[in-house]
């Protein structure tokens, strides 16, 4: 058997289509575009790619795009009084403040200070408190897309059994609670779980957001397993850099039933979820019903 690949940037695409279609009709009614806010402090290069291309993707689909880039010598005063003022910005329905931050910057405090309604990351405690009550709040991107993904591959979830390896507030901990939401059942395993292969071996559905390349092997996999691989890792392979995920695909491909690559995967759906994020942000905030994609 080899699996079916998950195709994240088609599944993306049509996404986009559909917020980009979504946009004349909340500007019809707000008399305004939805509206993101990013914020990078420093010069991280990987930071600054991923910030210039969710400005991209905003603008591409018929969104306001707002950049700040702040030097590497704010402080936290200033970064807090920054987030602040967007808050009070009515043309701004989300806020992103891009990860990690310099050091010295206290990035909970931060996250902690956005309005809960413009919080398209999904960060703050009070989203993760409402993911955990089944309320409607923002979920975190990445989470949020895979999910797609999986509903897109399976259909109904319900009952399944899932193995979610990495337990970070930002992937593993909300990706548990959407399977759960799901009526998954949901094992979460970490660095000090026991036979981590003879619990993947179980999983009908296996995400890997460990951070670890090619860590989950092959041979873990069950037969006809769907298998989400967040990771990504550069290694050294045949001489040259290559990326990889957190699960070794070419043993993978070999028994899942359908599996993400890396890249092409997961990736592309974390930008696309983000708008999807501001959207909705942005259709509560005006009282519009919220659009349905799916």
């Amino acid at each position: 058997m080899t699996a079916s690949i998950i195709d994240g940037r088609a599944f993306a695409d049509g996404l986009g289509r559909k917020i980009a279609g979504s946009i004349p009709i909340f500007e019809a009614y707000a008399g305004r575009r939805p509206g993101l806010a990013v914020v990078l402090v420093g010069t991280d290069p990987a930071s600054e790619v991923y910030v210039r291309s969710k400005g991209r993707m905003a603008r591409k689909l018929g969104m306001e795009s707002f950049e700040y880039v702040l030097p590497e010598t704010t402080t936290q005063d200033e970064l807090l009084a920054l987030v602040a003022r967007l808050n009070a910005d009515d043309r701004i329905d989300g806020i992103l403040v891009q990860l990690p931050l310099p050091k010295g910057l206290d990035a909970l405090a931060v996250v902690t200070a956005i309005d809960p309604a413009k919080d398209v990351d999904g960060l703050h405690p009070m989203s993760a408190g409402m993911l955990a009550s089944g309320l409607p709040g923002m979920v975190s991107c990445t989470p949020l897309g895979c999910i797609m993904l999986l509903e897109a591959t399976l259909g109904s979830l319900a009952g399944r059994d899932a193995i979610v390896v990495g337990r970070s507030i930002l992937v593993g901990k909300p990706m548990a609670q959407l399977l759960l939401a799901r009526d998954c059942t949901v094992t979460i395993a970490h660095s000090r779980t026991r036979d981590l292969p003879g619990k993947v071996a179980q999983a009908e559905i296996v995400v890997a957001a460990v951070g670890a390349a090619e860590m989950i092997r092959g041979e873990w996999i069950r037969p006809g397993a769907t298998v989400i691989d967040i990771g990504t890792s550069r290694i050294e392979r045949d001489g040259r850099k290559t990326l990889v995920g957190d699960v070794d695909f070419a043993g993978a491909v070999e028994r899942a039933g359908a599996i993400t690559p890396v890249p092409g995967g997961v990736g592309p759906m974390t930008i696309m979820t983000l708008m999807h994020n501001a959207v909705i942000a942005a259709h509560r905030r005006v009282g519009l019903p919220e659009p349905t994609w799916r």
